[in-house]
């Protein structure tokens, strides 16, 4: 075998998103009101189209990818599945590593996987307008190209940190047509809350949502986009795993392990559920999470019912939680400052299917320059998580003489995150272990429904 990009045909982009649902052990937990009752389609109608309620609560294995969207991933999908022979040679590791590139696609990362699919549902609807946020700006791009594509107005809520640290990804937004605001604004009544206690809050996943989720309630034109979290997202994602498979058995190979890094979940889910599907049916292989030990949402979060955003407009979603309230620090893995997971994503975790860790970011920037000294290609903060948690398992294969197969989803380019590199080589970054007394300040807000007692 030498093939160091193994690459699929056009006519192989798969023409089913696969549902996770419909292997998992026990069924997910619903989606509560404040009442603690289950949440029906009829109160998620009001900021999503029917074809995304649907897909929400589908336990369907398969669900058809509309042949407009199918079109749509042909710009940039199939994407490549590398294998990395320099670094394994540099790391002097008897591992085989593989990294599935989502980089290739216009916006330069996962994000429009998903991003095209709601933009097609929401046109299909008759809605003309999508409200949405951003943290480092990977999913503002992707929605404002996709409301290009499929011709709808986009507004997006981007974190402020973010939106400072990350010029260009907001130039990418506008240069896409849509329009974007750094959160919290003065524009909703959820921002206005935020500001007026803390004048100076760089922001956070949590106060953006609350945001796009009030304009999108307020106006009948304009529905709700979400990024990750929510199931029909990483359903949408699963095209990442689903390519990778037929990858690795061209090749003749399988992973082992599968890393990805997890902020919302969608960019895990959305390359390990496919092999999930084989690992319900007897077959080995882990499945692990990797996210900032400055936001530790799976490894040292509480597995709760909570808000998916910070002032509470969102159903109660049981998940793995730092607390609505939860304010992480500005580090520039801005994608995975979230202070929730994905339900699914947190119910797998719970019940020991899949594992996660936690790394800090001064070795993760390490693994992220070793990547590009050694593959050539930049790595986005988000990703470069990954990286360091296969560099590791790699390494410690060199001790055991372990010849693993060892795959991570390479998330995103980092080309419009050299700010953040400077610093790095400046020796500006630091680690930051969240506080645990913060932690547990944050859990003291969750919402007392019965049911979170589980």
């Amino acid at each position: 075998m030498t093939e160091t990009k193994i690459l699929l045909d056009e006519s192989e982009i798969p023409t089913q998103w696969y549902n996770v649902v419909a292997d998992m052990p026990n069924p997910p937990d619903p989606p509560l009101g404040p009442d603690g009752k289950p949440v029906g389609p009829d109160q998620l109608a009001a900021i999503f189209p029917p074809a995304l309620i649907e897909q929400e609560v589908s336990g369907e294995r398969w669900v058809p990818i509309p042949e407009p969207v199918r079109e749509a991933y042909r710009l940039w999908r199939p994407s490549p599945l590398y294998r990395a022979r320099r670094l394994e040679q540099y790391l002097g590791t008897p591992a085989r590593i593989y990294y599935k590139y989502e980089g290739v696609s216009p916006a330069g990362s996962h994000k429009p996987n998903t991003a095209l699919a709601q933009a097609y549902y929401n046109r299909e609807a008759g809605i003309r307008r999508l409200s949405t946020e951003t943290g480092a700006g990977q999913w503002g791009s992707a929605l404002a190209l996709a409301g290009r594509m499929f011709d709808l107005e986009v507004r997006v809520y981007m974190v402020r940190i973010s939106y400072e640290q990350k010029p260009y990804r907001r130039s990418m937004i506008q240069t896409w047509g849509a329009e974007v605001l750094p959160s919290p604004t003065d524009r909703t009544e959820a921002g206005r809350k935020v500001r007026a206690a803390d004048p100076d809050s760089p922001g956070s996943l949590g106060i953006a949502i609350s945001e796009a989720v009030e304009e999108a309630a307020s106006r009948q034109d304009t529905n709700y986009s979400l990024g990750s979290v929510l199931n029909h997202v990483l359903l949408h994602q699963t095209v990442i795993g689903l390519e990778a498979k037929k990858q690795f058995e061209k090749v003749g190979d399988y992973p082992d392990v599968v890393y990805a890094p997890c902020g919302g979940g969608s960019n895990f889910g959305g390359v390990a559920f496919p092999f999930f599907a084989d690992k319900a049916a007897g077959r080995e292989v882990r499945l692990v999470a990797v996210e900032p030990a400055s936001c530790p949402t799976l490894t040292r979060g509480h597995y709760a019912y909570d808000f998916g955003d910070t002032v509470g407009l969102t159903p109660l979603l049981h998940m793995y939680t730092l607390g609505h309230d939860f304010v992480p620090p500005g580090i520039h893995a801005g994608g995975l400052r979230y202070h929730g997971d994905s339900p699914l994503v947190s119910q797998l975790y719970h019940e020991g299917l899949i594992e996660a860790l936690a790394v800090d970011q001064v070795p993760t920037f390490e693994a992220g320059v070793t990547f590009a000294r050694t593959e050539g290609i930049i790595p986005a903060p988000e990703s470069s998580h990954a990286i360091r948690a296969c560099i590791d398992e790699a390494l410690r294969c060199k001790e055991s003489g372990e010849p693993r197969v060892l795959f991570f989803n390479l998330s995103g380019h980092g080309h419009f995150d050299m700010a953040a590199y400077d610093r790095y080589f400046r020796g500006e970054l630091e680690d930051f272990a969240y506080p645990e007394e913060a932690i547990e300040q944050a859990l003291e807000h969750l919402p007392k429904v019965e049911a979170a007692q589980s």
